[in-house]
């Protein structure tokens, strides 16, 4: 890996560990569906300008269907789950759950494109839902919080959120498998837009949320979704889908970081275990470790006597 292409990877972890924080920010104020309504809207209005200068509008006019439909499933979906997940549960915590989602991509495409797992991908995927369910046993409460939810609510919603990500990923590869990348992150945008653009009229605050919200959701929109894209398909074409993924990995470190220091977050050792231990699956999964395998014990070379 080039210093360039590191640099890169680290800072879209940065930036994705960031997204959780910037969603603590503004979902109290805004709500999770204005939250995730504004996100969408900006982070389209930011790329459709590139995906005009680069010329790939056509090759978003002919697949708009199928991307419409990865839109909803990769991004209205998601970005609503977890503006309501930032209602009760940390940061951090939302993006170890958000790890979880090369498990679900490998389990859809198993049950639907018939793609089924080796043997180690099959033992990644039951370390790393022994980590889901250790940790959402030990942070799931049904007592109604502060923000008017309950952590078990907002850890489902986290879950679902992840379970649409591994859902999106099999629909793009059968749907849309050489479609340029911009097109794609555009149309998704735009799609997810027109989804929650009524709804969030519709949940709109009553009362309008201060400068520091605002700030929060042109981060999100800005910087965690429109410059993400962007890096984040570089990596790909300069690394290959497989190592670009090691991003997965770097997110829940950053998102415990900026909550720690922003917010206070504390990080407790059933965090920090089952962090290891989802993360020890999705390596398995994404074929990213391999555990080391012992020489076989073959027979003694032969002798001349």
């Amino acid at each position: 890996m080039r210093p360039r292409d590191a640099a890169e990877l680290l800072a879209l972890a940065a930036i994705w560990g960031g997204s959780f924080l910037f969603l603590r920010l503004g979902a109290a104020d805004f709500g999770p569906v204005a939250l995730a309504g504004l996100r969408v809207l900006g982070a389209s209005l930011f790329l459709l300008p590139i995906l005009l200068q680069r010329g790939e509008w056509p090759a978003l006019r002919r697949h708009w269907r199928a991307i419409a439909v990865v839109g909803v499933a990769n991004s209205a979906i998601p970005f609503l789950c977890f503006a309501y997940a930032a209602l009760a549960i940390t940061g951090g915590l939302s993006a170890i759950f958000n790890a979880t989602t090369p498990l679900w991509g490998v389990l859809i495409a198993w049950a639907w494109l018939k793609d089924r797992p080796g043997g180690w991908r099959l033992a990644g995927l039951a370390v790393g839902f022994a980590g889901v369910l250790w940790l959402a046993g030990d942070k799931a409460d049904f007592r109604a919080g502060a923000g008017g939810t309950t952590t078990a609510l907002a850890v489902g919603a986290c879950l679902l959120a992840t379970l649409m990500y591994g859902l999106a990923a099999s629909l793009t590869k059968r749907y849309l498998t050489g479609v340029p990348p911009m097109a794609l992150a555009t149309g998704s945008q735009l799609s997810a837009t027109v989804v929650l653009a009524p709804l969030m009229v519709w949940q709109w605050p009553a009362q309008l949320p201060g400068p520091g919200p605002w700030a929060a959701v042109a981060a999100l929109a800005l910087l965690c979704t429109g410059v993400a894209y962007i890096l984040y398909f570089r990596l790909i074409a300069a690394l290959g889908a497989t190592h670009a993924l090691g991003v997965t990995y770097l997110i829940p470190a950053f998102a415990m970081l900026w909550g720690g220091l922003f917010l206070g977050e504390t990080v407790d050792a059933t965090m920090v275990g089952a962090c290891g231990v989802i993360l020890a699956g999705t390596s398995l999964v994404t074929g990213l470790w391999r555990p080391p395998t012992l020489p076989r014990q073959g027979k003694p070379p032969a002798r001349w006597s």
